[in-house]
């Protein structure tokens, strides 16, 4: 079961999964979306909001009912809330969560049942860059992520215990084929009240265009890492995919925490104020 399969990385994992011979319950808020995968007839398309508890469990029921269980979950539905903090409302920064997160541990609650009923199952779990190191203007995305992270990381511990392995799959760098900083920019949250930081919003906005830019994983590389965490049969927890050209993922891996926190500053050197 694939959750966000609508379009982008959702979409192509299913697809992915379908080919390589699984069947697949591809849900998404809302199954008009589906086009092709629809045609599919290892695949069943099934309506899932991660914040319908109802909806997540009759996808769950159905998938069972269609094709007797269910192996393995993703959870790849999520969003990210651009814009300066102070600008984004409390129901925006809890609607952050409550799909990031939250949304994923409705569906575990869902899904856990079953695979300890059948002692074996694996959950993954897509994560970001962004749960690993942080950027300006993302900080309730950075924040959700981290989140996930860390939920993931102790409930691998818990699952293990079950015979359920638990993976994180962390596209980083961007990928080509989602609308994911379009949407971010189109949900940004800024206003006349914070002038003060129009300068420095600018100047982040013009960084995240040639991020955007220089997007260069596809969405079908990170299902195939998906895939590959999903079915290789071991304990592995992360799975890292993308280009760190800017060496964001080697400085939160290999620097001290002060260093660290320094080369990251350094990207934004025109922003710092005495």
């Amino acid at each position: 079961m694939i959750t966000g399969c609508s379009s982008g990385i959702g979409r192509a994992a299913a697809m992915y999964f379908a080919t390589e011979g699984w069947n697949v319950v591809a849900t998404m808020r809302d199954p008009s979306a589906a086009s092709e995968l629809g045609d599919l007839p290892s695949v069943l398309i099934a309506r899932l909001d991660v914040q319908d508890n109802g909806s997540i469990q009759a996808a769950v029921e159905a998938g069972i009912a269609r094709f007797g269980s269910l192996d393995a979950v993703v959870n790849n539905a999520g969003y990210g809330q651009f814009g300066l903090f102070e600008a984004i409302s409390d129901s925006q920064a809890k609607a952050q969560f409550d799909v990031n997160v939250f949304g994923v541990m409705n569906v575990l609650r869902a899904v856990l049942p079953h695979f300890r009923r059948q002692r074996s199952g694996v959950v993954t779990n897509v994560s970001s860059g962004a749960g690993l190191f942080t950027l300006p203007m993302i900080s309730l995305y950075c924040a959700s992520k981290f989140a996930l992270e860390g939920f993931t990381e102790a409930l691998s511990y818990e699952l293990l215990s079950q015979n359920i392995r638990t993976k994180l799959v962390i596209p980083h760098g961007g990928v080509t084929e989602t609308a994911f900083s379009e949407r971010q920019a189109a949900a940004a949250a800024r206003g006349a009240a914070f002038e003060d930081y129009g300068d420095f919003v600018s100047e982040v906005e013009q960084a995240f265009a040639k991020m955007t830019a220089a997007r260069t994983i596809s969405a079908e590389e990170v299902a195939g890492v998906i895939f590959d965490a999903t079915t290789d049969g071991t304990e592995r927890l992360r799975y890292l995919i993308g280009d760190d050209a800017r060496g964001f993922v080697r400085a939160r891996r290999t620097l001290s925490d002060d260093d660290y926190v320094a080369f990251m500053r350094s990207h934004f050197a025109k922003q710092e104020r005495s």
